[in-house]
């Protein structure tokens, strides 16, 4: 469903000269799979989400989602594709439902199929009791809800997920992985950007580690483990990262 060949993404900073948000990033993730991307702050991983959900251009490689380039079919990749930023990006005069809904309109819904959707996404979120209320006057975690509700209500069959339950209570980041845990079983294809190892273990068939923009290993937690010969999965990281002459932070 989701394969990156050599995705390189590079910045030129006026005192730094050329940063690599992503170098040489491969890897591959089977239709209804969780794909999880582990990383400290700054290794890469949002770079390298956002290049598969179209927001930036590769600087070289490519990814085919959902059987599309990135660069050359882009409006075509972003119709399978349902994005979280890490950040929620809402219009704070919108409410939540007219958040949703102008959402479902960009992405061509009819007002019935973005009643129908709303409903069920609220349910499944625990929105009803906000779901009217302007999107400034929610907490973080309503915002996330009301994020991630506009993020699928097209109903997409990739999710890119990045840090979805930063800054989030513990019962609002349980909702959260629970519903990333239903949607595989749905037989969506998700990709899951964290650094929170719990999340990983619970979550995610194939973990990919990734470091100073690149790629360090991947494979399930069993290979992981039997690769490296370590039990704990911060153990696994520390040891990748400090390996590729890093600090793990």
């Amino acid at each position: 469903m989701i394969e990156a060949r050599q995705l390189t993404k590079t910045f030129r900073d006026k005192k730094r000269g050329e940063i690599h948000g992503a170098l040489d990033v491969s890897f591959r993730v089977e239709p209804g799979t969780i794909y999880g991307l582990l990383g400290a702050n700054g290794a890469g991983k949002t770079t390298t989400l956002r290049m598969l959900a179209t927001l930036l251009r590769p600087t070289r490689g490519t990814a085919v989602v959902a059987g599309h380039d990135v660069a050359a079919e882009p409006d075509r990749v972003r119709a399978r594709v349902g994005f979280l930023a890490a950040s929620t990006a809402l219009y704070a005069r919108l409410t939540a439902r007219e958040m949703i809904g102008y959402f479902g309109r960009l992405n061509g819904m009819t007002d019935a199929a973005i009643r129908a959707r709303t409903g069920e996404l609220s349910e499944r979120l625990g929105m009803g009791e906000f779901l009217d209320r302007r999107c400034d006057q929610l907490s973080t975690g309503m915002k996330q809800k009301t994020s991630i509700a506009r993020t699928i209500v097209h109903d997409p069959t990739v999710l890119i997920f990045d840090e979805p339950t930063l800054g989030l209570d513990v019962m609002t980041a349980r909702t959260v992985v629970g519903f990333v845990r239903e949607c595989r079983a749905a037989g969506k294809t998700v990709v899951y950007s964290t650094h929170v190892m719990s999340e990983v273990e619970k979550l995610c068939d194939v973990i990919g580690v990734i470091h100073g923009g690149r790629l360090l290993a991947e494979g399930s937690l069993a290979e992981l483990r039997a690769r490296h010969g370590l039990t704990d999965l911060e153990d696994i990281f520390v040891h990748l990262v400090e390996g590729a002459g890093g600090e793990a932070r």
